[in-house]
């Protein structure tokens, strides 16, 4: 079998671990019967372990309940970057797999829900885990809008970002995100009514900010240079801007010209959500 799964950005700015944008990025999974386990992986990611200790690996295993699997990866996602690759790979492979809940195996595995739910779905999205199960809708997403992802070149482990995270937050700070998290809902919905502040977070960007010193100025840059909203991509350090259709080719130039001008080794990249999330079936999936 094999499944496709998008790339996304959680967070937006205000929406922490409750937001989530797919993007057109990909992760194709082929899984089929073989008489031993065997891992072959193409495009990025290419370079982790061919063996069992592979996240497509050990899900396939997992929902399969032997490893008697020929399993192919292919994908454009870049790895620990904020694009919720590990999230996107595990529902591929889950779904390739034949399970019956994709969003539920990534979910365990990830965490928390948001990515692949943005995956599975496609579009934007809002997720929780109700009674320890993930739950998530589908949010209205101007169909105009484009994104632009300044991707450096060096990694940012999830694991490590998420330590730099304070254990607790003032009651005012969840409040201001609460009402940035509204502000940014009903921007996406309408570009006419997003405005640049409606990203502003005061739960984790600041606090990740020194694992990227360069974030806060690469981020005023590229509302300077145009963005309606800018933040960071999940835990980064990929930086997410929000632009028009017509912006978006001046808004990726641009954003080369800023990573240059901060001396980050790494590209600029502008993409639309993704609108149909998870593909299934035999192959080949249609894109």
């Amino acid at each position: 079998m094999r499944a496709r799964a998008p790339a996304s950005s959680a967070n937006l700015g205000p929406g922490f671990d409750t937001l989530a944008l797919a993007l057109g990025l990909y992760v194709e999974v082929d899984v089929a019967p073989a008489e031993h386990l065997t891992v072959r992986a193409e495009g990025e990611g290419s370079e982790l372990p061919a063996d069992s200790s592979h996240l497509a690996a050990r899900v396939a295993i997992s929902v399969a309940g032997h490893d008697h699997l020929a399993i192919t990866v292919r994908s454009s996602i870049p790895v620990a970057r904020g694009l919720g690759s590990s999230a996107a790979l595990a529902v591929a492979a889950a779904a390739a797999a034949g399970a019956s809940d994709p969003l539920a195996v990534a979910a365990a595995i990830d965490g928390h829900p948001e990515n692949a739910a943005a995956s599975v779905l496609g579009g934007l999205v809002s997720a929780a885990m109700v009674n320890d199960r993930p739950l998530a809708a589908r949010l209205p997403l101007d169909p105009e809008l484009r994104f632009v992802l300044l991707v450096p070149s060096r990694p940012l482990a999830t694991a490590r970002a998420r330590q730099a995270l304070p254990a607790q937050v003032p009651h005012s700070d969840a409040s201001f995100n609460l009402g940035r998290m509204g502000l940014l809902i009903a921007g996406l919905a309408d570009r006419r009514l997003l405005v640049h502040e409606a990203t502003d977070d005061r739960l984790h960007q600041a606090a990740r900010a020194p694992l990227f010193p360069e974030s806060s100025h690469l981020l005023v840059g590229l509302i300077d240079a145009g963005a309606l909203a800018a933040c960071w991509s999940g835990a980064g350090p990929s930086l997410l801007a929000v632009c028009t259709a017509d912006s978006g080719p001046r808004l990726r130039a641009a954003g080369d010209a800023l990573l240059k001008a901060a001396g980050v080794p790494g590209s600029s990249l502008l993409l639309e959500a993704d609108t149909q999330g998870l593909l299934v079936g035999d192959p080949p999936v249609e894109p």
